[in-house]
Parts: structure tokens; C-alpha cells; sequence
């Protein structure tokens, strides 16, 4: 009789557990599901970290933004982001309802 109330209680722990992994596995942001971002990035001021709000900007990407910009003294057409390695024509069309030249940076995950 106390083998099969630990036995119950092995799987109940087990049952809780598996459904606590598969609830935590459907809220993590993946990029087939990507965070909403509301809000606008000016490519001329913008920090590492508000660029990398940008979809598919990650930190090297941040960097390499911030590097084209230093060199050529800011971005005088969003096409320029296509100079930046990594960043094509998809990803440019991603990118553009999200970026300004001017402005203040707006830009928030929601």
C-alpha cells in the first residue's frame, strides 16, 4: 500500500513538473515568435541596446551599426544598413518601419 502512494506520488511530481517545462517552453520568446516592438530606432543615436530591440540586430550587429555610423559620420539613408554585413534586402525590408534618421528612439518590446 506505501509503494503504490509513492509510486502515485512519483508520477504526480513528475506529471507537475513536465507541464511546468512544457509552460515555460510555449512562453519563451523564440524567433519563430517573435516580441512585438512598437515604437521607432534613429539609426544616428541610437545605443547598442536600442538597436538590439531591432528584429535580428544582436549585439555584433549592434556594433557593426554603431561602427558604419562612426566612420561615415551618421546614416544619410536607411539603404546604407545593406553596408553593414548581415543585413541584406530581407532583412532591410524587416527593419525599415522601425528605423529613422531623426528623432528620438521610441522603441519598446511589448
Amino acid at each position: 500500500m506505501f509503494d503504490r502512494m509513492r509510486v502515485a506520488r512519483a508520477l504526480a511530481l513528475a506529471l507537475l513538473a513536465s507541464c511546468s517545462v512544457a509552460i515555460a517552453a510555449l512562453s519563451a520568446p523564440t524567433d519563430d515568435a517573435p516580441s512585438r516592438l512598437t515604437g521607432v530606432v534613429n539609426l544616428n543615436t541610437a545605443t547598442a541596446d536600442e538597436l538590439q530591440l531591432l528584429p535580428g540586430i544582436g549585439a555584433a550587429r549592434a556594433q557593426a551599426v554603431i561602427g558604419l555610423r562612426k566612420q561615415r559620420g551618421g546614416f544619410k539613408s536607411v539603404e546604407e544598413l545593406k553596408d553593414v554585413k548581415g543585413i541584406g534586402d530581407s532583412a532591410l525590408e524587416r527593419l525599415r518601419p522601425f528605423v529613422r534618421l531623426d528623432g528620438k528612439t521610441t522603441a519598446q518590446v511589448q
